[in-house]
């Protein structure tokens, strides 16, 4: 108990003095996790609308393979975008390997799977017969994919808040394409992880309280939005 009070004590003072790495590591955790939903949210939102309402060959390949990809392994994500990111690997001009785009194409990659499927559900649950009365309003197609998306706006949020889970909560695919740089690539999971294994409790205590306040306030953040589409 000792070792934990002491830690909390400590995380507690780190926080509040405004360490310097914590909040550089913060910042690039914000950074990253964000670009990573809001580009899985807008490529996954339409894919699972497309699978939700169009009929096309190979749709039910793909509807299999979005299920699937919900449980991707992130370190099997990692190792196809170290492969591919590589300097002999058809990316690797791009010298993205060990940066933070080789993180947040890793992320996407996990948290893709989970907005198309979670999304194609959302799409799949709304009523036969509200659907047939849109229809008969004659809609434009604009007009029909707003009112699909308000329609289904409880299930998309819990898609993308599924989906930011995923990436909060990723470690394995972070530390084997971006390195865990100090300064650079570092991210909260990955310096939780590397203080755990240095035994500075401490510092992982108050990286874990960060990251807990980050994932409630997005929380919230998204829960309010959602609320306001009710007005």
């Amino acid at each position: 108990m000792e070792l934990i009070w002491r830690g909390l004590v400590e995380a507690i003072q780190m926080i509040v003095r405004l360490d310097e790495d914590v909040l550089h590591i913060t910042w690039v955790t914000i950074k990253v996790c964000t670009s990573s939903i809001v580009i899985s949210t807008l490529m996954g939102v339409p894919a699972g609308m497309m699978l939700a309402f169009k009929s096309f060959r190979g749709r039910g390949a793909l509807i299999l393979l979005s299920h699937a990809g919900m449980g991707l392994p992130p370190v099997v994500a990692g190792l196809w975008v170290t492969m591919f990111l590589w300097r002999s690997g058809p990316l690797g001009d791009l010298q993205w390997l060990f940066t933070t785009h080789a993180i947040v194409i890793a992320q996407v990659l996990v948290s893709l799977p989970i907005v198309v499927s979670l999304s194609y559900a959302a799409f799949k649950k709304l009523d036969q017969g509200l659907l047939l009365q849109m229809k008969a309003l004659a809609p434009t197609r604009l007009q029909t994919i707003r009112m699909y998306a308000v329609e289904a706006r409880f299930g998309i949020m819990a898609a993308i808040m599924t989906g930011l889970g995923r990436v909060l909560a990723e470690v394995g695919a972070a530390s084997m394409v971006g390195g865990n740089i100090r300064g650079d690539t570092r991210i909260l999971t990955t310096a939780m992880v590397m203080e755990v294994s240095r035994g500075q409790f401490h510092v992982a205590l108050a990286l874990s309280f960060i990251l807990m306040m980050l994932a409630l306030t997005v929380t919230f953040m998204l829960l309010k939005v959602q609320q306001r589409r009710l007005v």
